[in-house]
C-alpha cells in the first residue's frame, strides 16, 4: 500500500541450492531501484532471513507498480546464481482529500420559498480511486435552526428548502459544507444564503399596561391603558395604522412611535354595562396589506351608588296561632345592583314594640337570606296582627339601606275548650237549683253559662244534656244553654235531679266541656233534709273515725264527754252546702282570657251581668243589666270559692224564715 512507512519489511523466501557446504547459497542481492533495498540476516540454525525493506514511500498516483530482480549466488567456483522477478503492485491509500470547486458559495432565496426549492448545488473532487475517491457531502458548523430549514443531498451536494423561511427571524444563514471520501479524508467550503423580505407578517399588538377594573365614576379622557403595535417587516411593509371599534366609549390617542394611549370618551355605569370588549385593529401598508386585531377585556369596578330595593312595597305573613318557635313566616328579598360587598344585602329588624314587648322577642330575620322566623308561639287571643319594619343594608362604604313593612296576621285555631262559668266545676263549691213543685212544662229552671276564648266558628257553642236522672223531665236550649222543664212536675218525680250537660264548640276538631247541674224539686229549704245529709256525709265519716280514735286512747269518761260535746258543737258550725235558687258565678271560675279580642266570641268583654232568681218564680228569668263601671264591686269581693263562706248569710236567713228567694251578689264579667 502506498501509505506504507519507510523501513517496512516484506519477507522473501530464500533460494534453494542442491549443493552443500561451500557450494551452497552464500549471497543475495537485488536489482537497484528507487524504493526497496535487501536485508539478509543469518538465523540461529544457519539459514538466511531475507527481507525487502522499503527505503522510500510509494505514491500510487505517480507509480502504480514496480518490477525488479532478486539475485542469489553460491560459494562454488565458478559461482552460480539464480534470479527471481519481484512484481510490486502499489495499492491505493486514501491520501488525497476531496477538493471543492469554490472556496465560498453564495445563494439568495425569498422567505416565502416553497418546500423542496433548490437553493444551490456544491461539488468536490477526489484524486483517489475506488472507495477512496467517492465523495459524500454533509453540513458542518450549522445552527440547529438551519438544520430544520435546509437539507443537503449527500451524494449530489444539492441543497433544498425543507422548512419555513422567515426574513424577520433570520435574514442570512452561514454554514460550512464538508466533502468526505470513503476512508474519511475531507475538506469543507463556506455557504452563505441570503433571505429576501416579503410582506408576510401582520402587525402585532402588545398591551404594555392596562388598568382593569376601572372605576365607574372615571371622568371622560382618563387614560386606562398603553398599546404598542409592531410589524417585523421592513420599509412600507412595516408601516402601521391603528384603530378601535366604534361601539365602546374608548379611543386610541397616538403617543411616541408605534405607541398609543387608550382613553375613555364618555361616562361609565357598571350597572348598565359591567364589562367592555375593546377590539384594537392594526393594518400595515404592504402590498397586499396585512392586518391583525386584539380584543382587550375591561371590567368596570363598582362604587356603592345604589341602595337595596325590596321586590315588593310591603309584605304580608300569615301564621296560625300555637305555631312552633322557629317556624318560617315569610321571606323578604331586596336587590342591590351593585357588586360584591356593595351589593351584599344584610337584613335586620328595626327596633320596635309589639304588644308592649320588643319586636325581637317575637320575630327574627336571617341576615343573609331574609327569611323571617317566629321566635315564640303566637296566641290569637292576645293579638290578631302586628307590623314590623325590616331593614335591608348593603356592605358598602358608606352603607346604603332601605326599609319595608311586614304585616303579620295570626289566624285562630280551635285551641280553647269551652269554659263553663255556671255551674262551677270547682269541687269545693256545691251549687244546686230549686225547682218549684208546681213548675209547668217549658219553665226556665236554670241556665248553663259558658264562653270560648276562640273566635268565629271556633267559639260557636252548642249545649246538650248527655245524662240526667229523669231523661224526659228537662231539656236544654242548643244555643242558649237554658234548662227548661219538658212537662209538668209530678209527685212521682224524684226530689234530687242530676243533669250532666256537655258544651261543644264548632271548631275542627270540636272541643267540649261538661258540667253537672244539681236540681232539687222543692218549695222550701226545710224539706231538703236529704241534701243536708249528703253534704254532711263525708264529715260524718270523719267524725266517726275521730270518735273511735278518742275512745280507744281515752281512759277518762269525763274527757270523752267533753270531746263529744266539742264535736257536736263543731257540727253545728259546719257550712250548709245549699244554695237556694241562686246562680252564683264567682270570678275565680272565669278563665283569664275567655273574652274575644274582637268582640265576636261568646261574651263581649265590655259587659257584665247581675242575675236574680226566686224559688217561687216559674220562669226564673235572668236579668242582664248595666255594663261594668267603677261602682261595681270586683268579683273577688262579692263571691268566694268555698261554700263555707256563705254559712253566715244562710243561717241568718233560716233564723228569720226568709228562704223564699236568694239574690246573687253582683258579679262583673271581664
Amino acid at each position: 500500500i502506498e501509505s506504507a512507512f519507510k523501513g517496512a519489511r516484506y519477507r522473501v523466501s530464500e533460494a534453494h541450492d542442491a549443493d552443500i557446504g561451500q557450494n551452497t547459497v552464500k549471497q543475495y542481492s537485488v536489482e537497484q531501484n528507487e524504493h526497496f533495498v535487501l536485508s539478509v540476516q543469518d538465523d540461529t540454525d544457519g539459514n538466511k532471513i531475507i527481507d525487502l525493506v522499503l527505503d522510500k514511500e510509494l505514491d500510487r498516483e505517480k507509480e502504480q507498480s514496480l518490477e525488479f530482480t532478486l539475485f542469489a549466488v553460491d560459494g562454488g567456483n565458478p559461482q552460480k546464481s539464480g534470479t527471481a522477478n519481484i512484481h510490486v503492485t502499489v495499492l491505493d491509500a486514501n491520501d488525497n482529500a476531496p477538493v471543492f470547486d469554490q472556496a465560498t458559495y453564495k445563494a439568495s432565496i425569498p422567505e416565502n420559498a416553497a418546500v423542496d426549492t433548490v437553493v444551490i448545488t456544491v461539488s468536490a473532487s477526489d484524486a483517489d480511486e475506488g472507495i477512496n475517491g467517492e465523495v459524500t457531502y454533509e453540513f458542518s458548523r450549522i445552527s440547529e435552526r438551519a438544520k430544520k430549514i435546509f437539507s443537503l443531498d449527500t451524494k449530489t451536494g444539492e441543497i433544498k428548502v425543507i422548512g419555513s423561511l422567515d426574513y424577520e427571524s433570520n435574514s442570512k444563514y452561514e454554514m460550512r459544507i464538508n466533502a468526505k471520501d470513503g476512508y474519511g479524508l475531507s475538506s469543507d467550503s463556506k455557504l452563505v444564503i441570503d433571505i429576501t423580505d416579503v410582506n408576510d407578517n401582520a402587525p402585532v399588538i402588545y398591551i404594555k399596561s392596562m388598568i382593569s377594573p376601572i372605576l365607574e365614576n372615571l371622568v371622560p379622557g382618563t387614560e386606562v391603558g398603553i398599546i404598542n403595535v409592531q410589524d417585523r417587516d421592513s420599509d412600507a411593509n412595516g408601516q402601521i395604522r391603528c384603530s378601535v371599534n366604534q361601539n365602546v366609549p374608548f379611543k386610541l390617542v397616538p403617543s411616541i412611535k408605534n405607541y398609543y394611549s387608550l382613553v375613555t370618551t364618555g361616562q361609565l355605569d357598571r350597572e348598565l354595562v359591567s364589562d367592555y370588549n375593546i377590539t384594537i385593529s392594526a393594518t400595515d401598508e404592504g402590498s397586499p396589506p396585512l392586518s391583525s386585531s386584539k380584543t382587550v377585556h375591561l371590567s368596570v369596578a363598582d362604587i356603592n351608588d345604589n341602595p337595596p330595593v325590596f321586590e315588593e312595597q310591603s309584605y304580608s305573613a300569615y301564621v296560625t296561632e300555637n305555631n312552633k318557635p322557629g317556624s318560617t313566616l315569610c321571606s323578604v328579598t331586596a336587590r342591590d345592583p351593585d357588586w360584591r360587598q356593595n351589593g351584599t344585602v344584610i337584613y335586620s329588624l328595626l327596633p320596635g314594640e309589639v304588644n308592649g314587648a320588643s319586636v325581637s322577642s317575637y320575630l327574627s330575620v336571617n341576615g343573609d337570606t331574609g327569611v323571617i322566623h317566629a321566635v315564640r308561639s303566637f296566641d290569637y287571643e292576645q293579638f290578631k296582627n302586628f307590623k314590623v319594619n325590616v331593614m335591608a343594608r348593603d356592605n358598602g362604604s358608606p352603607p346604603l339601606s332601605s326599609n319595608v313593612t311586614v304585616s303579620v296576621f295570626i289566624s285562630d285555631v280551635n285551641d280553647n275548650s269551652p269554659q263553663i262559668l255556671y255551674p262551677s266545676s270547682d269541687r269545693n263549691s256545691f251549687m244546686t237549683e230549686l225547682v218549684p213543685k208546681a213548675a209547668h212544662g217549658g219553665s226556665l229552671v236554670s241556665k248553663v253559662i259558658a264562653v270560648d276564648a276562640d273566635s268565629g266558628q271556633n267559639a260557636w257553642l252548642s249545649y246538650q244534656i248527655v245524662s240526667s236522672t229523669d231523661p224526659g223531665l228537662f231539656t236544654i236550649g242548643v244555643h242558649s244553654g237554658e234548662i227548661r222543664t219538658q212537662r209538668d212536675i209530678s209527685e212521682s218525680d224524684s226530689m234530687k235531679q242530676n243533669l250532666v250537660v256537655a258544651v261543644k264548640d264548632n271548631g275542627q276538631p270540636p272541643l267540649s266541656a261538661t258540667c253537672s247541674m244539681y236540681l232539687i224539686i222543692s218549695d222550701n229549704l226545710a224539706e231538703v233534709t236529704e241534701l243536708k245529709e249528703l253534704s254532711h256525709d263525708d264529715n260524718s265519716k270523719l267524725t266517726s273515725y275521730l270518735i273511735i280514735a278518742l275512745v280507744s286512747v281515752s281512759t277518762f269518761f269525763l274527757t270523752f264527754i267533753i270531746i263529744v260535746l266539742g264535736v257536736r258543737f263543731c257540727r253545728r258550725n259546719k257550712p250548709r252546702l245549699l244554695f237556694d235558687g241562686a246562680v252564683a258565678i264567682p270570678s275565680a271560675y272565669l278563665p283569664p282570657n275567655y273574652s274575644d279580642v274582637d268582640g265576636t266570641g261568646t261574651l263581649r268583654s265590655t259587659y257584665n251581668y247581675d242575675a236574680y232568681l226566686t224559688t217561687g218564680s216559674r220562669t226564673s228569668d235572668f236579668k242582664f243589666v248595666t255594663s261594668y263601671n267603677d261602682n261595681t264591686l270586683p268579683a273577688d269581693q262579692t263571691l268566694r270559692k268555698s261554700p263555707s263562706d256563705f254559712v253566715d248569710p244562710f243561717e241568718e236567713l233560716e233564723d228569720s224564715g226568709e228562704v223564699g228567694s236568694v239574690q246573687t251578689l253582683p258579679t262583673s264579667l271581664p
